[in-house]
Order: structure tokens, then sequence, then C-alpha cells
């Protein structure tokens, strides 16, 4: 059985562009209390600009694409600010 997908360039790109979002934010969370903490917070900050403008620009491409971009922007505040460290 061959299975075959239309793939559009342009959604490889904005799915890219989602996943590096969410790596930023992950590298902002451990960055953390470390000498590197400031670069990764304006990796950070900068990368939900980006995405938060893809997600605007995607809308264009159709509503499954817009969706996608708007749980990414979710995703990415939520790793950045919610502190799941454990209390002493």
């Amino acid at each position: 059985m061959l299975l075959a997908f239309a793939v559009s360039p342009t959604l490889c790109l904005l799915g890219g562009v989602q996943v590096l979002g969410v790596v930023a934010a992950g590298v902002s969370r451990l960055a953390e209390g470390t000498r590197h903490e400031r670069l990764g917070h304006g990796l950070c900050l900068t990368s939900l600009a980006i995405i938060g403008t893809v997600c605007g620009a995607a809308i264009r491409i159709g509503p499954d694409a817009a969706a996608a971009c708007a749980t990414t922007l979710a995703i990415m505040t939520l790793i950045a600010v919610v502190d799941i460290s454990p209390r002493d």
C-alpha cells in the first residue's frame, strides 16, 4: 500500500519555524540561573515575536495553520513562564 501526501513547502517552513520556537523556549528555561540567562531570555522573546507574526500571517494559509501556530505560541509561553521546579 502506497500512501501519498501533498506537502507544501510553505507548511514545512512553518513547521520548522515552530519547532525552532519551542526549542528556543526550552533553551531559555535551561539557561535559567546561569550566565547565559540574558541571552536565553532574549532568544525566547525574539522567537515569541517571530511566532506571533507568523501566526498572524498563517491565517491567510488556512485555519489549520493558524491554529497550529497559536498552539505553538501557547506552548512556548507555558514553557517560558510556568515554574515546575521542586519547592524546598
